[in-house]
């Protein structure tokens, strides 16, 4: 097979409201998770954005829940048959208790998707499973601490014709202090929650390097909370998670182009993924969401897209299709589009 191929990495803010327990959308006007916004207001919105991309598969963070009672696949695979998108068939992993899952959705005549996670369960490794723990000193104290990944990655082993690819969806830990009583506190809790997404990123590491060792197509994408330059904290560790990824001097280096932007960039223009509302009544921008890939992907003739509304021409010049990014979430979609 020699064509287009097109993955998305793309973080739904609340998509698990917009479905009741039988995986069915609500599709009515109470509200959604999102402020001010309909559920019918939201599916719409991103019915619409999942039309333009047209994605052969995209991973989905913060997806809908998988529990006892709910499931992730079923709801987006109704998603997928309501919009009538080529993506319909959805695949996830290890489940977590926060409600939102990392899945991916895909087309089935186009793409062959399966959850296949590697590691063990051993936390002396330097890549346990990631449903497992990892021990790793992360404050330097001679002791070792316990990390664990409140959403484990997604590990899909990943078919396009004859072509094989390993492709991992990450949501990295927030390093937003919640919960803090008070600003010493809020200091506390975010040097705390960095170290945690340092030692996540560290391991996804390690993985990256089992795979690049065997010369495999890689791609690892999804919502890093992280960037570099994005925060003062980075000049205590001296680096951000998404290098770490990366690689940063490693001969196996992954790219992305948005990432390298920025990469030693103190002022200037950037690009961007995120865009949050302020207390102060002002809109933030923050590059959150990266799709990573291995060199041998570079010879793929990629090209990389942010789906903003107002710093991708296309997105803002189609009026409806801009509102519907707007609507849809706080953060926006990411395409990398290859020749397989």
């Amino acid at each position: 097979m020699t064509g287009a191929l097109r993955i998305a990495t793309y973080n739904v803010e609340w998509f698990n409201t917009l479905f009741d327990d039988a995986g069915q959308l609500h599709n009515n006007d109470e509200w959604s998770g999102r402020w001010n916004v309909t559920r019918a207001l939201q599916t719409a919105a991103l019915g619409q954005v999942f039309q333009a991309m047209d994605a052969d598969g995209i991973m989905i963070i913060e997806a809908p829940d998988t529990s006892r009672r709910r499931s992730s696949v079923t709801a987006l695979e109704t998603f997928g048959a309501h919009f009538n998108l080529r993506a319909r068939k959805a695949v996830t992993g290890f489940t977590n208790d926060t409600q939102q899952e990392i899945t991916f959705l895909y087309d089935p005549d186009v793409i062959t998707a399966m959850h296949d996670p590697i590691g063990d369960l051993d936390m002396a490794s330097p890549a346990p499973r990631f449903d497992a723990e990892l021990r790793i000193d992360l404050d330097t104290d001679a002791a070792l601490d316990v990390v664990r990944w409140s959403k484990p990655p997604l590990e899909l082993s990943l078919t396009v014709g004859q072509k094989a690819f390993r492709v991992i969806g990450v949501h990295a830990k927030s390093k937003a202090p919640h919960g803090a009583k008070n600003d010493a506190d809020a200091v506390r809790i975010s040097i705390q929650n960095r170290r945690k997404q340092l030692a996540q990123c560290i391991w996804l590491r390690q993985r990256v390097n089992q795979h690049l060792e065997k010369g495999e197509d890689l791609i690892v994408l999804g919502d890093f909370n992280d960037g570099p330059g994005l925060d003062e904290f980075e000049q205590l560790f001296g680096r951000s998670g998404v290098e770490i990824v990366l690689g940063e001097h490693s001969a196996a280096r992954l790219y992305d182009p948005h990432a390298t932007m920025v990469l030693g960039r103190k002022i200037g223009a950037a690009p961007t993924t995120a865009r949050f509302k302020h207390r102060n009544g002002t809109y933030l921008n923050a590059l959150l969401d990266y799709l990573m890939v291995s060199p041998g992907i570079r010879d793929m003739q990629p090209k990389w897209q942010i789906w903003h509304p107002f710093d991708h021409v296309a997105c803002y010049e189609n009026i409806a299709l801009r509102e519907a990014l707007l609507t849809a979430s706080d953060h926006f979609p990411v395409t990398l589009d290859i020749t397989v």
